[in-house]
This record gives structure tokens, C-alpha cells and sequence, in this order.
């Protein structure tokens, strides 16, 4: 097993001076050489200080853990069978992949989300990175039926809100957010959903999305699988990081103070840091905060949960099931698509593997004694089909939707860059094979065209490639099912993995792969 022993790693722009060469317990160059002008981030550290801390180039990238942790979902395999099939008819001319249903219904209180796809987008804020490609994300997700989270701090870091009487009342990014999902919705299928942290409570976010912008679903935020504070971006204005300040958050250094003001203008440093205030979970809190939403005209309710300790998971579980909400989330560690602390996201919190067995064990527990749960979300580190099954698998029945965020914003990153290739006639080579056109490189597009069209060409390539990569995670999924003769996500069960290792079958409870079908085979081989 590799640990995070990183004195140097891409994510904060530093390298060891003696590359592959370094002492495995601290990071460090086998030789620390005097002369050395920091290239490793203790060196680096030594100049630009707390501005090490955080990935970079900040605003344009997304991150995550470069931890090896000791267990993960290649630890465990997918058990196909040659026999019958569930969710269909047993007939090879029926039995075929294109047929696996993977329409859901989420949200377990009476008045669930209708989904195309098992497929949610948890959470993205106020980071750059959300806002910039918010078009691809919020068209394409739309399009596909599928939902996506506004995160938090949109409202307080949006300049142009205005704020009475300590809320908002109006908001041109949050309005910009929810009308352009809105305006490309299908038949019902997907939601936008308003998540709120500490700052956004206080402003009144998610009162103002239900009473003036039509939301119909919210959800209240205790964390995430990257790190254990609130969220943080960073301000290259001056007047922008006053005004943040002002409106309650925490900013570094501080903006309103007349030394520091002086140092900004003069160059000795770039940018502020805005960060959020860390929540105080309560369980009455949580009661009275669900019911204030439902009376404030919510139809469903939400909670987000990261990777916090076995006992916080368990007041998630617990307390979702006594408010009866409509479903919860549950984010490993690892994850960030925004300015996560980078040591943070590597050293904190549980892994994914044992966070979503806790969960499982978690919801057992109530099932048994009949209490309500929530539907469950996974999310934390799943990008592709195969790690969307097992994480099914993991926690059936519970789990109706997986949860991505890195894996939609690397498709329309890489969709809107292509649609600028394309505009500049300046096609690489590795894009020119397929064509020049949108409709020769993106594979989905002719059936864009096709359903939508005049209104096709108003889809940005940012919004097809998210499109595009849904549907190869969808005939993907499919194909995994089919050979698993489970044709639908509600008859995935634990039974359909095995593990390859004993520690991920301690962890999980899922038997090793030798250990799988005794008793069937006593009964074939008598």
C-alpha cells in the first residue's frame, strides 16, 4: 500500500529535487541540499506559505486524494451468471442489454425524482470551476434526466444579490443556475436541487429558491468527502473580498483592515481566501430546520453527509430517518471539485469503501426494526460503469443513485474546450481523425439533432460531451447488468460482487470469491 507520504505532487505544483529518490516517512529528498531554491512543498512553503495548502492552478482544475487507500472497489469483482434472468422474461431475444431499465424513481416520502439515469450531480458551489462550466453541466444534465445540486455560497459570493434585512432577495447567478436547468428540462425527469451550509442558512438561500425561483427540492449540507471545514475559494478583488467579508464570512487576510489593504494594493500579495464556517449539528436543529423547509414549500428534502466518524454517519442515518427525508447522500473521502485543503483530502476522513459499508450496516439496522429510511445516495471517487455497479451492490437495497461531480465536470471541460477547437478551425490530430464538425467528433450529436432540432444548435459542446459520457456510462451499466441478469437497478443485490481480498470482504461483509454459492454447489455436485 502507498500512503500519502507526498513532499511533491502535481497538485500543488512542487517536485522533490531528487525525483523518484525520496525518504518514504517524510517526503523529503534523501538529501536536503543547502542552495536549493524550494521546489518540494516544504520549499515552497518557505515563500508562498499558506497558499501551498491548496491544489493549483486554483479555478480551473478539479482535485482529488492521491492516497492509496488500503482498500477500494478494485478489490472486488462483478459475478456474472448463465442462468435465467430477473426483471424480464429468461428469453435471449428479450433478455438483451438495451433492455435493462435504468429509469429511477428517488426520494422514499410519496413524491420522488423522476431519473432517466441512477445519476445525480451532489453539489457544486460557488468554486470557479462550477460557475464556469455551469452551462455544460446544468444543459446537459437536463437533457439527460438527470439531477444536479446547486452548492453552497452562490448566493453570498454572487455580487449582485441583494440583501435585506440579513437574506437575500434577490440573486442573478442563483436565478442564472436554476432558469437555464429549468429551461431545458424533459418531461418531468430530473430537479435542481438548492443545497444550503451555515452562511446560506442565515441568508435565506433556499426560502428564496422555493418562494421565487420555482425550486422544488432542497438539501441541507454537513460536509463532504474532501475535507472537514467549509467551503473555501479564493478573491482577486479587493472590493469583492470586503463585501464577502461584510456579509458574515471569514476572509483572509482581513479585507477591511487598512494595513492589509495597503500590502494588497502594492503587490505583496494576489488574493484573499473566503472561507465558511463549520456547521453545529443538533438533533433538534435538523427537526426544526426539515419542517421550516417543508412549510417554506419544499416538496422533497435532502441531507448531505461526508466522511466524517462512524458516529456522525450514524446521527445521518438516524436523524434523516426520524425527519423522514427524502434521501441522503453519503461522500466518501478522497473526493474535491473545488479548493480543498490538499493535505485535507488526502489524510482525512473514511474511505469510501468503509463510509458505504457503515451506511449499509447502518440502514440494516433500522430496516429490522422497521423504522423509515431515506433513499441512499453513494458518492466518492465513482466515474465510470463498473464502479457504479458495485457501489449498487455495496449498498442494496438502500442505495437508488450514485453520486458524481469530478467525472461530469472532466466531460464538460473537455467538451467545451473541443467546441473552441472547432470554432478556431484549430483541431488537434487526436480530434481531427473523427472530423471537424460537431456532429463527426461528438458521437451522440445526430440524435441530438434529431430530437431537438432548431433548438440543437443552442446546446453547447459543453452540455453534449456530459450528454455524450452519460450515455456510455448508461449502455456501460447496462451491458454489466445484463450479464448479471439484473434488469433493473432495484435488483442489484450484494450477492452480484464478490471480494478478492479478506480485508475487503471484512470490511464489507461480501463474501470472498471462493467462498460464493456453497451451497448451490453442494446441491449441482451432490
Amino acid at each position: 500500500m502507498t500512503l500519502t507520504r507526498y513532499n511533491a505532487t502535481a497538485a500543488t505544483l512542487t517536485k522533490n529535487r531528487t525525483g523518484s529518490d525520496w525518504c518514504p516517512f517524510s517526503g523529503m529528498c534523501v538529501t536536503c541540499i543547502d542552495g536549493c531554491i524550494g521546489m518540494c512543498e516544504i520549499g515552497k512553503s518557505a515563500y508562498r506559505g499558506h497558499e501551498v495548502i491548496y491544489p493549483q492552478p486554483f479555478g480551473i482544475i478539479t482535485a482529488a486524494s492521491q492516497k492509496d487507500y488500503p482498500v477500494d472497489l478494485s478489490h472486488f469483482n462483478i459475478m456474472g451468471t448463465a442462468v435465467g434472468a430477473v426483471g424480464i422474461e429468461a428469453d435471449s431475444d428479450k433478455a438483451i442489454f438495451p433492455n435493462v431499465d435504468l429509469e429511477i424513481k428517488l426520494g422514499a416520502n410519496g413524491n420522488p425524482i423522476k431519473m432517466r439515469l441512477p445519476i445525480i450531480i451532489p453539489g457544486l458551489g460557488s468554486t470557479d470551476v462550477a460557475r464556469l462550466n455551469w452551462e455544460g453541466l446544468a444543459i446537459g444534465s437536463a437533457i439527460s434526466g438527470t439531477p444536479l445540486t446547486i452548492g453552497e455560497n452562490v448566493c453570498g459570493m454572487d455580487i449582485e444579490s441583494k440583501v435585506k434585512n440579513g437574506k437575500v432577495i434577490h440573486s442573478p447567478e442563483l436565478e442564472r443556475r436554476v432558469k437555464m436547468y429549468k429551461q431545458w428540462q424533459r418531461e418531468g425527469y430530473g430537479d435542481i436541487i438548492i443545497q444550503a451550509n451555515v452562511e446560506d442558512t442565515r441568508l435565506g438561500i433556499q426560502e428564496y429558491a422555493l418562494e421565487k425561483l420555482g425550486a422544488e427540492t432542497v438539501e441541507l449540507k454537513w460536509g463532504q468527502g474532501a475535507k472537514d471545514i467549509g467551503g473555501e475559494v479564493k478573491i482577486k478583488n479587493l472590493e469583492k473580498a470586503q463585501l464577502l467579508k461584510k456579509r458574515g464570512y471569514i476572509v483572509l487576510p482581513d479585507p477591511l483592515d487598512p494595513a492589509v489593504v495597503e500590502d494588497f494594493k502594492r503587490g505583496a500579495f494576489t488574493e484573499f481566501e473566503r472561507h465558511s464556517r463549520v456547521g453545529m449539528v443538533t438533533e433538534e436543529d435538523f427537526m426544526s430546520r426539515v419542517e421550516e423547509l417543508r412549510k417554506a414549500g419544499a416538496k422533497r428534502v435532502a441531507l448531505k453527509t461526508g466522511a466524517y466518524r462512524p458516529a456522525d454517519l450514524a446521527r445521518a442515518v438516524k436523524f434523516s430517518s426520524m425527519a423522514k427525508i427524502d434521501y441522503l447522500t453519503v461522500d466518501g473521502a478522497g473526493g474535491g471539485t473545488g479548493m480543498s485543503p490538499w493535505r485535507m483530502m488526502n489524510e482525512w476522513g473514511i474511505p469510501s469503501i468503509e463510509l458505504w459499508s457503515l451506511t449499509y450496516q447502518y440502514c440494516e439496522r433500522l430496516a429490522k426494526k422497521g423504522q423509515y429510511l431515506p433513499d441512499i445516495v453513494f458518492a466518492g471517487g465513482i466515474g465510470l460503469e463498473d464502479q457504479m455497479f458495485k457501489a449498487f451492490s455495496l449498498g442494496a437495497p438502500y442505495v437508488k443513485a450514485i453520486g458524481m461531480a469530478r467525472g461530469p465536470i472532466a466531460a464538460a471541460m473537455v467538451g467545451k474546450t473541443i467546441g473552441k477547437a472547432i470554432e478556431s478551425g484549430d483541431l488537434p490530430v487526436y480530434l481531427e481523425r473523427f472530423g471537424r464538425s460537431r456532429e463527426a467528433i461528438f458521437v451522440t450529436a445526430e440524435k441530438l439533432k434529431r430530437e431537438f432540432g432548431k433548438d440543437y444548435n443552442k446546446i453547447p459542446t459543453s452540455a453534449i460531451a456530459l450528454y455524450t459520457y452519460y450515455e456510455r456510462l448508461s449502455q456501460g451499466l447496462r451491458q454489466m447488468m445484463a450479464g448479471n441478469r439484473k434488469f433493473a437497478v432495484k435488483h442489484i443485490d450484494r450477492n452480484d460482487i464478490a471480494s478478492l481480498t479478506p480485508e475487503a470482504s471484512k470490511i464489507s461483509g461480501i463474501p470472498m470469491i471462493t467462498d460464493l454459492d456453497k451451497k448451490e454447489v453442494d446441491k449441482i455436485l451432490g
